[in-house]
């Protein structure tokens, strides 16, 4: 066994899972610091504006790193692990699991982007109905309820058959390097 063959493999094992694991704890960790501290005093309730750009976008993406994170580790191990095992990568599995990290993060950043510009749109037709002593109440609570019915839908099934455990990826999706991840 070669000397990088075997640090891939320390790099790929229980260690390198074991600091990938860590490391994005320790983020999670780090912007639920910055999330609280940010949230200070928005307690205003139904109606709080979501401030400038800029600072609804700092607040997104710190608060949905917070989240989000620590229900990415099974995956992010797993392009870990698969990146260093796998031959054919010109990156390590270093570099693999930053870009797979980057792109959860930049696809949800991109979410953020749209909710932000559909609210600015709402907010700019100004539509009376939505007022939380009108029918505000009534359009929230039908909004959950369309998002409660979702879950009993045939479409969140075929979803979650795809992305449920990180082997159809490994199966199905795996490419080398970061442009895989």
């Amino acid at each position: 066994m070669t000397t990088s063959t075997a640090a891939t493999r320390w790099r790929a094992g229980p260690r390198g899972a074991t600091a990938v694991t860590g490391a994005l704890l320790l983020a999670a960790l780090v912007t639920w610091v910055v999330t609280a501290e940010r949230m200070r005093g928005m307690d205003a309730g139904p109606g709080t504006d979501l401030g400038g750009l800029g600072w609804f976008l700092g607040v997104w993406v710190t608060m949905m790193a917070a989240m989000m994170l620590p229900s990415a580790v099974p995956m992010v191990t797993v392009v870990h692990r698969v990146s260093a095992e796998r031959p054919g990568g010109t990156a390590g599995p270093e570099t693999a699991t930053t870009a797979f990290v980057a792109g959860y993060l930049a696809a949800w950043t991109a979410y953020g982007l749209v909710a932000y510009g559909v609210f600015r749109a709402v907010v700019a037709l100004d539509p009376a109905f939505l007022a939380w002593d009108r029918q505000g109440p009534l359009v929230a609570g039908a909004a959950v309820a369309a998002a409660g019915l979702y879950q009993l839908t045939p479409l969140k099934r075929a979803c979650l058959r795809r992305c449920r455990t990180p082997l159809h990826w490994v199966m199905h999706r795996w490419r080398p390097g970061a442009s895989g991840a």
